[in-house]
């Protein structure tokens, strides 16, 4: 992983005015993100039925940061049950497929290929960034200590809103936000010094705006934290992940820090990031939560890789007794007879 030499970027011309009428407006610009035609139509398809599916609506709208914001937001005010709704599946299941429906169908839209402006390119640039850190967050769980999946998963998918604020509030941020020859964390102090603030603050204001639960609002506002723990740090990794696999400069440090808040060894941070360009994050399984320790996991994630109990046991720091011993607490937990159908059960239920 490449480390970045500091370089300094021009600097940001500030606009005038920049007080609370300017800031306001620029929330209202973000608050009608538009949504990519081609994934409103397909929510629309997708919940012409009566029989539709919640996981892959679930799906549908994590694939468009604009629609899960404006279904985030529906679900948090009004539109869901009363309390605060955490992550995309719980607000799809709150508002119904049919409102979600309703909900997409009332988005502006743009379409992948028309010209367009600066600003009105950012939403396909923002989208695909989320998109691919929602991924590499998915990738994340699958090998972490962090609870809260879906949690993450929304996290992931909004830690840059703050971005969409600062663009539309200074001219010159484009000069920033594209400096790729600086790390995420470079850029970060770099918006501080030149205008004050930096994204992942103004993006926790944003979030609890929309009435988004504070452990969202947490991760996003501490995403480039140093230190930054649980879900932040997760986001963080996810984030550093999703620039690395597009050729971004990141910092070997910053993402080795936040692979050891989140219980990643080197090892295994090593092949996250080797296999994640190449990786295919299926969608797990809804609202069945895992009975397995993350030790127990991992131990059943060998049997799967074709391992036997001794390779297992290296590659985890223990005896192969204690791994036969997991491995029994696996087959008991899911009421499974052997490895073939403890293995099959867990696919089955999206748990490895």
């Amino acid at each position: 992983m490449a480390t970045a030499q500091r370089t300094k970027a021009p600097a940001v011309t500030s606009a005038q005015g920049k007080g609370g009428q300017r800031l306001a407006a620029a929330f209202d610009a973000v608050n009608t993100l538009p949504a990519l035609a081609e994934t409103t139509s397909r929510v629309a398809k997708l919940t012409e039925g009566e029989a539709t599916s919640l996981a892959e609506v679930t799906e549908l709208v994590e694939s468009d940061t604009a629609v899960a914001i404006a279904v985030m937001k529906a679900a948090n005010n009004g539109g869901g049950p009363r309390g605060r709704v955490s992550n995309v599946s719980d607000a799809v299941k709150a508002l119904t497929p049919a409102g979600v429906r309703a909900i997409a169908g009332s988005l502006q839209t743009y379409d992948l290929f028309q010209p367009v402006s600066s600003w009105a390119l950012l939403p396909e640039r923002f989208r695909r960034h989320a998109i691919t850190t929602r991924h590499a967050a998915e990738c994340i769980a699958d090998v972490a200590d962090v609870s809260g999946r879906d949690e993450l998963a929304t996290a992931a998918l909004f830690h840059d809103i703050g971005q969409l604020v600062l663009m539309r509030l200074y001219p010159g941020y484009e000069v920033i936000l594209g400096d790729r020859s600086s790390t995420p964390e470079q850029r970060v102090k770099q918006e501080r010094r030149e205008l004050g603030i930096d994204h992942t603050l103004v993006g926790g204001v944003l979030a609890r705006r929309w009435g988004l639960p504070p452990v969202i609002a947490s991760a996003i506002e501490r995403h480039h934290s140093e230190g930054a723990k649980g879900l932040a740090a997760a986001v963080r990794l996810a984030d550093l992940i999703a620039h690395h696999s597009a050729g971004d400069v990141v910092s070997a440090d910053a993402m080795d820090e936040a692979a050891k808040a989140v219980g990643i060894s080197d090892r295994r941070l090593h092949q996250l990031v080797y296999e994640f360009p190449l990786a295919k994050v299926p969608r797990k399984n809804r609202g069945e939560p895992c009975p397995l320790s993350r030790r127990e996991v991992d131990a059943l994630r060998g049997l799967a890789e074709g391992k036997v109990y001794k390779e297992i046991a290296a590659e985890m720091g223990l005896s192969a007794s204690t791994v036969r011993t997991h491995l029994h607490n696996v087959y008991r937990k899911i009421g499974a007879a052997d490895r073939a159908q403890a293995v099959l059960v867990a696919r089955e239920r999206g748990w490895i």
